[in-house]
């Protein structure tokens, strides 16, 4: 794991267990100091953190991801929604949850999370079960994410369709929370979690909060609604146009009909 050193850089990064460093060291380092830290930590710490676990996993991580930071961006509520990124809390193993936020921050992309630097822990953190052991997304983390005070957390195994969620209690730890008929409240987000196929969709004032996807498909349908208006505006513009040409068409050879006959009238009369 990392360690202290004795060297002007109070603390080292052990590439094998990579971590930040205690609080009570982190708060004597310089900011130079703290730099070098934050640059050595891997945003990618491989076997540590688990990638996605193929493409049902990545879409409905990413899908959800997507959402939230569109209802936090057309909200105005600044908020950072990641997913897989790499978290370090002081001294602890670093974990990349399958969806995160925490509220209140500055949105910007990250390359990690680095808790002592953000001044900030994790608001909410989702876990996608897909394969392997359950018992670490739905045991195991329910306990550390406790211990860190994360307030809330949800678990969602993908094939079965069984979603859970916890909050941070008074007392410590977390306390499993009852779903209503909306599915499940979280005080964090102000939204609603219901399980949609193998999807977690998020609820805001009992309307659905469109994936990318979705709003891809309804701006293609609109657009392509839009586009039928105006073909049968155009057909409807030229068919007027014909209908006027027609007529001036008409008009013109009874101008000239007159005419003739006019004509024809003044050389009978002639003597």
């Amino acid at each position: 794991m990392s360690t202290p050193s004795g060297s002007s850089t109070r603390w080292v990064v052990d590439p094998r267990d990579p971590r930040a460093p205690p609080r009570d060291v982190w708060e004597s380092l310089s900011p130079a100091e703290r730099a070098a830290i934050i640059d050595a930590l891997p945003s990618d710490p491989g076997w540590e953190v688990a990638p996605p676990e193929g493409d049902d996993h990545y879409e409905a991580a990413d899908g959800a991801r997507k959402a939230l930071r569109r209802f936090f961006g057309k909200s105005g509520r600044r908020a950072y929604v990641g997913t897989n990124l790499s978290v370090y809390y002081p001294n602890e193993r670093v974990f990349a949850p399958d969806l995160l936020v925490v509220l209140d921050v500055d949105p910007r992309p990250r390359a990690k999370w680095v808790v002592a630097a953000e001044g900030r822990g994790l608001d909410f953190a989702l876990e996608i079960h897909v394969a392997g052991d359950w018992r670490k997304d739905f045991v195991a983390n329910v306990e550390r994410y406790a211990r860190l005070g994360i307030p809330e957390y949800f678990a969602f195994n993908l094939r079965t369709g069984v979603l859970v969620g916890h909050r941070l209690a008074a007392g410590g730890g977390h306390e499993m929370l009852s779903p209503g008929p909306s599915g499940f409240a979280s005080e964090i987000l102000g939204l609603e979690l219901f399980v949609e196929g193998d999807r977690v969709r998020f609820f805001h004032a009992g309307a659905r909060l469109p994936e990318l996807d979705e709003l891809v498909g309804r701006l293609e349908s609109a657009m392509s609604e839009t586009l039928g208006r105006l073909g049968a505006l155009e057909r409807e513009l030229e068919e007027e146009r014909a209908a006027r040409d027609a007529e001036r068409a008409a008009r013109d050879a009874a101008e000239q009909r007159v005419a003739e006959l006019e004509r024809q009238l003044a050389e009978r009369k002639k003597p």
